[in-house]
């Protein structure tokens, strides 16, 4: 992006009505283009939302850190350069190069770390996205430049013991080295004419790249819910069906590594929650064998469904999604046939479809960041682990419901099914993404920033209920989240989010009835608003209101407990 663009954009944001994204910049150089880039990003991120941002102190980092009151943020970027640690280190000083003075650089760089890692704790809970020195050093050292001297070791040593106490905070986002250093060639970031001039040490070109990955923290994108990949070439070297189970590889030896990263890739992302499904044109026995190899690198438990089977692509990938119960949006699909990738992307243009690089392994390698970037979390969650599996019970409970082999009450009262219900406002991760991803049990399609949902924690004035289930299927995790206001008799939700994974077990219904109870409310009122997608919301809803409940949306507690079915599930409360 260049700066003519990034101001159109800017521009732009600035004349949305309604919602506002405040963000500041605290940098010890002059913020110039990089404050610029940042904010235009983030109006990318943030479409029909106002963008404002604002900055630190010209060469007082920490100070600026010192004076930042969280509260009137709703995200901050943080870019630390060595001149920030010791301003002995900056192209701008003469402060002095003696040997003699290495040691005390060292040492107040140590100071200036804890200085600036206190602060940056701190800030919490908005998120924070934190830059480690991107720049080289100046030629202070008097070792030649291919000799690493022990006062630079020292100096990347504080730097990665400071990175290391900062990772362990879930509101602080530090800028993985690894990743700047793939977007951005380190020979190509540094202006010294720029910094001599305007104290501005970026090329345009580092300072574009710096302003698209601090933008990513500060704000990421919501991540893909799930794969679906083929097999053959694939998921492994060879065709099933001409070679048998035995003969497909995905070894070193087998010259098919790129398969067995890819599969470690997968299981990696379906332990942090990432759904994985297979599409294959293949023999269900084969892949069943194939599958069942004990040197498989992706356990086959964390495969659902498996679609082995002579239809279209598309069709496979259409009862995975009815399986999920997720959007094509929400997914990415794989396969090495260019064709297979056409015909499901004909049949679901809003699903992304990606090449697998059967042939070129350093594609492969850059496949296997793409797939980490679109499937990345800041940190896997208990019901992460938990979501192939409940899918899987879900699936089994659908099909004895679908079976009418019994009568649905007898069924549910049968179930063993256990809820916890949580009123504790502590900060809640499983929780917010569920507030955030949820679109068919959703009372309004509201999304909450981290901002805003650290607001709704802080408030004596809110509640917020989080419900977790389990039955003789399975565990299911955290599924449902409540958030309101009590007004006298009355309760209002603005907020009412379910998982598709809990459907059919009358979740919702021993949530509101708790709500009376606890309360002891005559009366709530649901904030609702029909979107697109919220049909579930909509259904449940008729069971009060009728076939279209567009009016009114308060439920009276006589007139609850009239409609309500039979309820079956033990209750626990937790604090």
């Amino acid at each position: 992006m260049n700066l003519l663009e990034a101001l159109q954009i800017i521009n732009r944001s600035q004349k949305e009505p309604g919602k506002l994204f405040r963000f500041m910049l605290i940098c010890g150089c002059v913020p110039l283009h990089l404050e610029t880039l940042l904010a235009a990003y983030a109006a990318q991120q943030l479409p029909r939302v106002a963008i404002r941002a604002s900055h630190g102190l010209y060469g007082d980092l920490a100070g600026s850190l010192e004076r930042c009151n969280s509260s009137e943020l709703d995200a901050a970027a943080v870019v630390i350069e060595w001149a920030d640690l010791d301003a002995r280190l900056s192209a701008r000083s003469t402060g002095g190069w003696d040997p003699n003075c290495l040691s005390d650089i060292v040492q107040c760089a140590q100071m200036r770390l804890k200085r600036i890692a206190k602060a940056l704790v701190s800030l919490e809970p908005q998120p924070v996205a934190v830059s480690l020195p991107t720049l080289p050093f100046p030629p202070v050292f008097y070792t030649r430049p291919a000799q690493l001297s022990s006062f630079e070791a020292g100096l990347r040593s504080a730097i990665a013991e400071f990175s290391a106490s900062l990772a362990v905070h879930t509101h602080l986002r530090v800028l993985s080295a690894t990743e700047v250093d793939r977007q951005s060639p380190p020979s190509l970031r540094f202006d010294l004419k720029s910094e001599l001039a305007a104290g501005f040490p970026y090329s345009m070109e580092h300072a574009d790249t710096m302003a698209s990955l601090l933008a990513g923290l500060m704000r990421p994108s919501a991540r893909k819910k799930g794969i679906i990949s083929d097999l053959d070439d694939t998921l492994w070297r060879g065709i099933l069906g001409e070679i048998g189970a035995t003969q497909v590889s995905w070894s070193l030896e087998g010259h098919a590594q790129i398969h067995g990263l890819y599969q470690q890739l997968l299981a990696s992302m379906a332990a942090s929650g990432t759904l994985v499904g297979i599409a294959s044109k293949n023999q269900r026995t084969l892949v069943d064998e194939a599958l069942g190899r004990r040197d498989l690198l992706l356990p086959q438990e964390r495969i659902f469904p498996i679609e082995a089977n002579w239809g279209t692509k598309s069709q496979s990938v259409a009862r995975t999604l009815h399986a999920w119960n997720i959007g094509p949006e929400d997914v990415v699909f794989v396969d090495d046939s260019l064709m297979e990738l056409a015909e499901v992307e004909m049949a679901y243009p809003a699903m992304e479809c990606i090449l697998f690089p059967k042939d070129d392994p350093n594609a492969a390698w850059n496949f296997l960041y793409t797939l980490r970037e679109r499937f990345g979390v800041a940190k896997p969650l208990e019901e992460d682990s938990l979501r192939t599996d409940s899918l899987r019970s879900t699936a089994v409970f659908q099909s004895e419901i679908e079976s009418g082999s019994t009568d649905f009450d007898a069924f549910l009262a049968h179930a063993k099914a256990e809820i916890t219900l949580s009123c504790s406002k502590e900060a809640n991760a499983r929780a917010f993404e569920l507030v955030n991803k949820t679109n068919q049990f959703n009372l309004n399609g509201e999304r909450l920033s981290e901002s805003d949902w650290n607001a709704l924690l802080a408030s004596g004035d809110r509640f917020v209920l989080k419900a977790s289930y389990q039955d003789r299927f399975g565990a299911l995790g955290t599924i449902a989240v409540l958030a309101g206001t009590r007004n006298g008799e009355s309760i209002e939700i603005d907020h009412w989010v379910m998982s598709c994974r809990a459907f059919s077990r009358r979740i919702e219904y021993k949530c509101l009835a708790w709500i009376f109870d606890h309360f002891d409310a005559e009366e709530v009122d649901l904030r609702f608003r029909a979107t697109p997608r919220n049909g579930p919301m909509q259904e449940f809803l008729a069971t009060f209101f009728g076939p279209q409940p567009w009016g009114s949306h308060r439920i009276r507690h006589a007139h609850f407990q009239d409609k309500c079915p039979m309820l079956y599930h033990s209750l626990l409360e937790t604090a």
